[in-house]
């Protein structure tokens, strides 16, 4: 028995059941009860999974659970709004329309390769391990995107002393790595490393490069596979555009005719939007400094 925690399951099943429209079977009922006219009304037992029937309403179904000792709860769950990260963006200020209109919505689509990295966190190196190889499992079993993992595991889980870090740009990678921190292996896309105690005020301190750190190419990858840079350079964009007379974006993407970044009045701004493009980015995960260098 789940004790206090008996009516989550059935939270649960139901969260998964409006999430995939599909009603399921009524269990533990072979013979429906003579006490209850099933012939009227709209109450009847499901005797194998159907389709939830599409009223054009978002589904909503409750949730009972009733205690021994008298304690009972009733839920009402809800289907979550669809395509809620495009709404979000749709309510953009002006300026973060026109950059992701600049970029031809390449952002929006994620792009092959995509290096993802996933966080993991234990007590001990041991509990680490274990929590590889069992990740392992989940990411061998397929259906779920691996960024839907990686942020799962940086919102939902607390953040714990012995950690590693593995990257992958597809499955087979995420899983060799995983593997690899699960039988104590180090290779070139894992870090390891000994946080701080949970609690401890840690701050951070962005220190950004001087000119002469570029290179042709820069921040197109960021570009095309993040939705956050993109809208923020696209932003600089706009701002910059009423001072200079070329294009912050053909200068980054090379279209030919565009300024090089070989010359001074050119470099410098380029490297501020990269710049402001990234803080964005680590924002939104949560990132915000102490301080800023450079």
């Amino acid at each position: 028995h789940g004790q206090a925690a008996s009516g989550v399951s059935a939270v649960i099943k139901m969260v998964e059941s409006l999430r995939h429209g599909v009603l399921p079977k009524s269990l533990h009922v072979d013979e429906p009860t003579s006490h209850i006219d099933w012939s009227t009304g709209a109450l009847k037992l499901l005797t194998e999974a159907v389709d939830w029937p599409d009223t054009g309403r978002p589904r909503r179904a409750g949730v009972s659970s009733f205690g021994g000792s008298g304690t009972n709860a009733h839920v009402l769950l809800e289907q979550a709004p669809p395509d809620a990260e495009a709404e979000a963006e749709a309510e953009r200020d002006e300026g973060a329309v026109q950059g992701a209109e600049a970029v031809q919505g390449a952002a929006d689509t994620p792009v092959d390769g995509v290096v993802v990295p996933l966080l993991l966190s234990a007590r001990s190196e041991a509990a680490l391990r274990s929590q590889a190889e069992r990740l392992a499992s989940v990411v061998e079993g397929g259906g779920l995107k691996a960024v839907d993992v990686a942020h799962s595991l940086v919102s939902g889980r607390a953040a714990l002393e012995e950690r590693a870090v593995v990257v992958g740009a597809d499955r087979d990678e995420l899983l060799a790595a995983l593997r690899a921190v699960a039988r104590g292996e180090q290779p070139a896309t894992v870090a390891r490393g000994l946080a701080d105690s949970p609690g401890d005020d840690v701050e951070s301190v962005f220190v950004f490069p001087g000119q002469g750190a570029q290179w042709v190419g820069m921040a197109v990858e960021l570009l095309d596979a993040s939705p956050v840079f993109a809208a923020r350079f696209g932003e600089c964009a706009v701002a910059l555009s009423e001072f200079v007379d070329w294009s912050l974006l053909d200068v980054v993407r090379g279209v030919e005719g565009a300024p090089g970044l070989d010359r001074v009045d050119v470099v410098q701004p380029v490297l501020w939007a990269v710049m402001v493009s990234l803080a964005a980015v680590w924002e939104s995960f949560g990132v915000r400094p102490a301080a800023v260098v450079g």
